[in-house]
């Protein structure tokens, strides 16, 4: 099975009690539609993912970094403080492809405003300048 979604928060590193490591992330899948009637729906739902081959991949496992991950899919169930039955997916993950980085640089250049154009100065002359007394020379 593959899925594509964007990394929520960093990835991180841990070490099991058998001292193998596991890169833990989570990733959001939106999905959007139209109903008949009415305004366009966004759903997000988020997957916990877990990888156990390379544990340098984390580095490139970002906030915003869109992924393509092939893996089986596991559903599971647990009850939370409040005594509530919570459902969660998780995705074994097999293979790692990272597609692009969030959105946020490119965002950013688009939105930040040109630098304004310097204006082009007179060569300054002697006694045409009120500040020349400030000189040190």
């Amino acid at each position: 099975m593959e899925i594509t979604g964007r990394v929520v928060a960093n990835a991180a590193v841990r070490t099991t009690k058998t001292e193998k490591k596991v890169t833990g992330f989570t990733i959001a899948i939106n999905y959007s539609y139209k109903p008949k009637y009415g305004d366009r729906v966004q759903l997000t739902t988020y997957v916990e993912c877990a990888y156990w081959r390379n544990p340098g991949i984390a580095e490139y496992l970002t906030k915003g970094t869109l992924v393509e991950l092939s893996g089986r899919m596991e559903a599971g169930a647990y009850i939370n403080r409040d005594g509530k039955a919570v459902g969660t997916l998780n995705f074994h993950t097999e293979s790692i492809k990272l597609v692009g980085k969030s959105g946020s640089a490119a965002t950013e250049k688009e939105v930040q405003k040109p630098a304004p154009k310097a204006e082009k100065k007179q060569p300054a002359t002697a006694g045409s300048n009120p500040d020349d007394d400030d000189l040190p020379f």
